[in-house]
């Protein structure tokens, strides 16, 4: 390691920072951030809760400043008054039901949130790019979803 990096990582460890380095373009996608926007919200405009064991789609492209063609977004996904304990995942309506979970929640809690970045089904074959499956336990589990952007990716 050079000298300046060993300088900059010392500065670092001691919770300074005197420089920043600019980003770096590489890969096959380039980050956009974006102001926090909020895409949906089953407590208000998309009501009402999800429904456990079912998939809920969402527009994306072109709300919120997300350009028509961005291929996946970060986002802020928030579970709020579930039922009982259950997860939420997120993911691009074009392909099957991932086995993953976005945000994770137990019963009782009010609300507990999570960021993802999720990618993007393409908008010309899917206008609701996004879908949000929820799983809560219980015979008629439901749970209120936030979702807000915080950027995307072209």
């Amino acid at each position: 390691m050079n000298k300046s990096r060993m300088a900059f990582s010392g500065l670092v460890a001691a919770g300074l920072v005197l420089a920043s380095f600019p980003s770096q373009a590489a890969g096959p996608f380039q980050f956009h951030s974006i102001t926090p926007c909020r895409l949906a919200d089953t407590r208000t405009t998309q009501a009402p809760k999800l429904d456990s064991g079912a998939s809920r789609g969402f527009q994306v492209q072109t709300l919120c400043g997300v350009p028509d063609g961005a291929k996946a977004v970060t986002v802020n996904v928030t579970a709020v008054a579930p039922t009982s304990s259950g997860f939420m995942t997120l993911y691009p309506s074009d392909v099957a039901l991932p086995t993953v979970s976005s945000v994770n929640f137990a019963a009782g809690e009010s609300a507990i949130g999570n960021g993802a970045i999720v990618p993007l089904a393409p908008s010309a074959t899917f206008p609701l790019d996004l879908s949000v499956f929820a799983f809560v336990n219980g015979a008629s589990g439901q749970v209120h979803m936030v979702l807000d952007v915080t950027g995307y990716f072209m």
